[in-house]
C-alpha cells in the first residue's frame, strides 16, 4: 500500500473515530431523555479502483424497539380509560357514602326512620315532630345535591372531551409537520435522528387519549391507526369534531341533539366499545358523561320514587285519596312515572308539614290532608310511616334485581352496586399499570445502556490512537525521504 493510501486510511478511520465519539457522547448524555431513541454509527468500507480506501461513514441510525413501544402505547389508553371510570366511582361512592356513614343516604334514612320511632312514642311532643321533619328534609336534601354532584361530573366530562380533543388535533398536526421535516432532512441526506425522537415524544403525548397503532411508510414517514380502524394520519391529518355544552341536565342524553358525540373528518364516529375510536381517556369520559353518570342517576330517582311511593298510598295516610301527593314530592307534586329522570333532584317534603312553607308540624301526626288537629296522643299515623319505611317493596326501576327491599335496604344496594363497580375499576387500573410498568422496562432494556456505551467509548479511543499513531508514522516515513 502506498503511503499516501495509508494516510487517507488512517485519516477516514480518524473521521470515524470522532463521530463515532459523538453517537457515544450523545447517548450517554441522553440517556434519561424520555423518547430518545439510541443511535448507532453504521460504518461500510470503502475502495477506489478496486483497492481498500479506509472506512466511510454511511450515517447515524436510530435504535428502537417499535414492538415493545406500540405495546406500551396501548397499554397506557388502556389505563387511562380505566382510571376514569375509577375516578367518576371513587367520587361517587364519595357522594352517596358508606352505608356506615350517619351522613350518607343509607344513614339519613336510618336517622329519618328513628325519629319516627321516637315521634311514636311522644306524638305530643312538637319537638320529636320537628326532629322527623328535619330528618326527611335532611334526606330530601342529600338526594337533590347527589343528583346535583352527578350533573355536575358529567358536565366537568364533557369539558375534558372538548380539550382532549383539541390536544388530539394540535398533536396530530405536530406529528404530520414532523413527518414533513423528516422526509426533507432525509432527501438532503441529513440526520433526522433528532426529528424522530420529537415524533416519538409527540406520538406518546397522545396516544393516552386514543389508542394508535404506528404503521411505517417511505422517506422515513410513519401513519396511525386506532385499532378499531380509525385512519388518524396518513399523509394528512384527520379532524377530530366535538361541540361542548354549557350546562347538562339528568334528560340529556347520548345519541341526541342535546349532547355532542365525536366526529372524524366530518363523519359521526363512536368513542364506545368496539366503535372506531374505542379505548383511552376519550372514551373513558364519553363512558362517564352518557354511561356511568346516567346508570348512577337512574339508581338515584329510583331511590327518590321509591320514597314517595311508600308514603303516597293512603292505606298509610287514609286522609289522603289517590293521585295527592304524600310526604314525599316531585317538586310539591305527586310522582309522575313517565317524568322519573332527574327525580331525585326535585324531591322535597310536603309543604302541608313545613311550618316554614305554611304548613304544620301536626299534620305528621293527624294526616297530611287533616282539616284540623286531632288526639295529640293518636300515634297510628306515625306508626304507619315508620312501618311503610321498613317495608319490603320491589323497586319499580332503577334497573335492581327484583326483589323486595326496605328503604334502607335499597340505599344499600345502591351503594353497594358502586362499591362493586368501584372495585372492578380498580382491579383494572392496576392490572393497567402494572402492564405498563412492565413494558416500560422492557422498552428502557432497549434504550441506552451507559456501560455498554462507556466500553464503546474506550474501543473509539483505541481506534482514534492506532489511526494516529498511522499518521505519525506515515508523517515520519515522509520527514526521512525528504531528508534523502
Amino acid at each position: 500500500m502506498s503511503i499516501s493510501g495509508s494516510l487517507a486510511n488512517a485519516m477516514s478511520g480518524l473521521n470515524a473515530a470522532a463521530r463515532a465519539a459523538e453517537v457515544v457522547s450523545a447517548n450517554v448524555s441522553n440517556a434519561l431523555t424520555e423518547g430518545y431513541g439510541r443511535r448507532e454509527l453504521d460504518l461500510a468500507a470503502r475502495s477506489l479502483g478496486g483497492n481498500g480506501a479506509g472506512v466511510g461513514v454511511v450515517g447515524v441510525s436510530r435504535k428502537v424497539d417499535e414492538r415493545v413501544i406500540g405495546e406500551r402505547r396501548l397499554a397506557d389508553s388502556q389505563l387511562a380509560y380505566s382510571s376514569a371510570s375509577a375516578e367518576f366511582l371513587s367520587e361517587l361512592q364519595s357522594l352517596l357514602g358508606l352505608p356506615d356513614d350517619p351522613g350518607s343516604v343509607s344513614g339519613l334514612i336510618t336517622k329519618f326512620e328513628a325519629t319516627l320511632i321516637e315521634a311514636a312514642s311522644r306524638p305530643d311532643s312538637e319537638p320529636r315532630l320537628q326532629a322527623v321533619l328535619n330528618s326527611a328534609s335532611a334526606l330530601a336534601t342529600k338526594l337533590n345535591q347527589t343528583s346535583d354532584s352527578i350533573q355536575t361530573i358529567r358536565l366537568a366530562a364533557d369539558s375534558d372531551i372538548n380539550n382532549q380533543v383539541g390536544s388530539l388535533n394540535a398533536g396530530l398536526a405536530r406529528i404530520a409537520d414532523l413527518n414533513g421535516d423528516i422526509r426533507t432532512q432525509l432527501a438532503a441526506g441529513y440526520d433526522a435522528t433528532a426529528l424522530m425522537d420529537q415524533r416519538q415524544q409527540a406520538i406518546d403525548s397522545i396516544a393516552q387519549i386514543v389508542p394508535m397503532k404506528q404503521v411505517p411508510r417511505g422517506n422515513g414517514q410513519i401513519a396511525l391507526f386506532t385499532p378499531g380502524g380509525a385512519i388518524l394520519l396518513d399523509g394528512r391529518p384527520a379532524t377530530i369534531g366535538f361541540s361542548p355544552v354549557g350546562t347538562i341536565v339528568p334528560q340529556m342524553m347520548a345519541g341526541t341533539s342535546s349532547l355532542s358525540g365525536l366526529t372524524l373528518n366530518g363523519v359521526p364516529v363512536s368513542a364506545g366499545p368496539g366503535g372506531p375510536m374505542a379505548g383511552g381517556s376519550l372514551s373513558g369520559l364519553f363512558a362517564v358523561r352518557d354511561d356511568q353518570a346516567v346508570v348512577a342517576q337512574s339508581r338515584l330517582d329510583a331511590v327518590a320514587r321509591d320514597l314517595i311511593e311508600r308514603f303516597a298510598d293512603p292505606s298509610v295516610d287514609p286522609t289522603l285519596t289517590a293521585g295527592d301527593p304524600g310526604l314525599f314530592t316531585d317538586a310539591g307534586v305527586a310522582l309522575n312515572p313517565a317524568n322519573e329522570i332527574g327525580l331525585s333532584g326535585r324531591l322535597s317534603v310536603n309543604s302541608l308539614v313545613d311550618p316554614a312553607n305554611g304548613g304544620a308540624l301536626w299534620r305528621l301526626r293527624d294526616g297530611l290532608a287533616a282539616s284540623a288537629p286531632g288526639d295529640v296522643g293518636n300515634a297510628t299515623l306515625l306508626n304507619a310511616l315508620t312501618d311503610a319505611l321498613g317495608a319490603p317493596r320491589v323497586p319499580a326501576s332503577g334497573g335492581f334485581i327484583g326483589a323486595a327491599r326496605s328503604a334502607v335496604g335499597l340505599a344499600g344496594d345502591m351503594a353497594s352496586l358502586v362499591n362493586i363497580d368501584l372495585r372492578a375499576a380498580e382491579a383494572d387500573k392496576s392490572f393497567g399499570l402494572a402492564k405498563v410498568d412492565t413494558l416500560k422496562s422492557l422498552e428502557l432494556q432497549a434504550g441506552v445502556d451507559t456501560d455498554h456505551e462507556l466500553q464503546n467509548l474506550l474501543l473509539v479511543e483505541q481506534a482514534f490512537a492506532a489511526n494516529a499513531r498511522v499518521v505519525t508514522t506515515v508523517d515520519e516515513m515522509i520527514q526521512t525521504l525528504l531528508r534523502l
